[in-house]
């Protein structure tokens, strides 16, 4: 299936490389993000940034950028196909990339931030898109998993290559090294990927057509809960990557350690996901997604309790934060699978809409949680424990009576588990 010439006559990709093509077009909003983590001292320090908790804003601006074109980037991808929207959106990162290494002013900064989000949302669409072109439900997940998993590598080497940039460098190296990785990402995608929007599923930018299209996203059920649950858990992945930084430097005063904190917690999740992609097929969407969230709630009110009991410690939060962003990983894998179970002829618009939704609200709620920062972890947990909850939560009204449903339970998940094998082994 994957050797085979696509929508546009271009020799797809073999599978290993398609998922890692898939995954490293994500990491270019990974790589933005978490390079940044160590630099926030240095930009604070340069651009005479006062309040410490307003370096969150470096942060934060790009989250709101990231959602706020994702309603653009989706109908566009459906009515003219993935490859040109996705070339346009990645040359649109590479130029505000080089606008924030030359930027004057701390304003400039946000404002080049907030268009570089923007900008990469493309990618955060595309990405699920096509993967929901190619495939159903539990293989959609599993290869989602595999994604993601590539994808959450980037966590453990995008701080360690941002400070290794500030060894010999200043803070707007890493803008300029986020550029040239958006001008790889356009060549590779640009001469390997194959247009993967069937001619059938293309729709119109008629108005009527994009509402009727936003509004069967938000009217379907499962698609509104998911997406609730998403967003609310997203919330606690705002808030870590917005407080990672002080909570190492100052919580636990261990500046140099800021890039193995990240990582030791980051390759746990992208286990995580590899894990998911092997017991997805076997075990159904529901069980092990509503598991997942239910784990993820009970680790992080643990960890929250033992903060407030003052007995956390740097190893304590390393070891029960990388179990927490586990769960998350698990649980954030096949709830958006789950969202988008029933969206495949408007995959790019509904995909937009979900991820719209879920991103302006998961950074307003990380941002809340990040401004609440006392020089301790207590805020943070409190916040994280507080996202998970009200995911499970929005989780459980969504499907009540299907709450860790085995995959015998619907003769479509089933059937779906079956077509999954299909995928060819060296994409395991």
């Amino acid at each position: 299936m994957f050797d085979s010439a696509f929508q546009d006559g271009v020799k797809r990709p073999g599978s290993r490389e398609m998922t890692v093509m898939l995954a490293a077009l994500m990491g270019l909003n990974s790589f933005a993000i978490d390079a940044m983590i160590p630099a926030l001292p240095a930009i604070g320090r340069s651009l005479h940034v006062a309040d410490e908790n307003s370096r969150q804003l470096v942060v934060v601006a790009y989250f709101v950028g990231f959602a706020s074109t994702q309603l653009v980037w989706g109908p566009l991808a459906d009515r003219f196909g993935r490859k040109p929207i996705l070339a346009a959106g990645i040359v649109l990162y590479g130029l505000f990339a080089l606008l924030c290494a030359f930027s004057g002013s701390f304003a400039v900064l946000i404002a080049s931030r907030l268009a570089m989000g923007a900008s990469a949302a493309v990618t955060r669409v595309l990405v699920v898109a096509m993967v929901r072109d190619l495939f159903e439900r539990e293989a959609m997940a599993r290869v989602m998993s595999l994604v993601f998993m590539v994808f959450m590598l980037m966590p453990v080497l995008a701080p360690n290559i941002g400070l290794a940039i500030l060894l010999v460098a200043s803070w707007e190296a890493i803008f300029l090294a986020l550029a040239a990785y958006a001008l790889i990402m356009l060549v590779w995608s640009g001469t390997r990927l194959p247009e993967t929007l069937h001619q059938e599923y293309r729709r119109s930018l008629k108005w009527d057509d994009l509402t009727a299209a936003v509004w069967e996203t938000v009217r379907e059920s499962q698609s509104r809960g998911y997406t609730i649950a998403l967003t609310i858990t997203f919330g606690a992945l705002v808030a870590y990557i917005a407080s990672i930084q002080q909570i190492v430097f100052e919580a636990f005063h261990q500046p140099r350690l800021i890039g193995i904190v990240f990582a030791a917690i980051a390759a746990p999740m992208a286990l995580a996901s590899w894990t998911n992609s092997r017991v997805v097929g076997r075990f159904g969407l529901r069980r092990v997604g509503h598991i997942a969230s239910l784990a993820f709630t009970a680790i992080a009110l643990l960890h929250a309790a033992i903060a407030l009991d003052g007995r956390e410690t740097l190893l304590s939060f390393i070891v029960l934060q990388a179990l927490t962003m586990s769960a998350f990983a698990f649980t954030s894998s096949n709830l958006s699978t789950l969202a988008m179970e029933h969206m495949a002829p408007i995959a790019g618009t509904a995909s937009s809409v979900q991820g719209m939704i879920g991103t302006i609200g998961g950074a307003i709620l990380g941002f809340i949680i990040g401004q609440y920062f006392d020089g301790t972890v207590v805020p943070y947990l409190i916040g994280t424990a507080a996202c998970a909850t009200g995911g499970f939560v929005a989780l459980l009204l969504t499907e009540p009576k299907r709450l860790f449903a085995p995959i015998d339970a619907d003769p479509l998940e089933r059937e779906a588990a079956r077509e999954s094998t299909a995928i060819p082994e060296d994409l395991a």
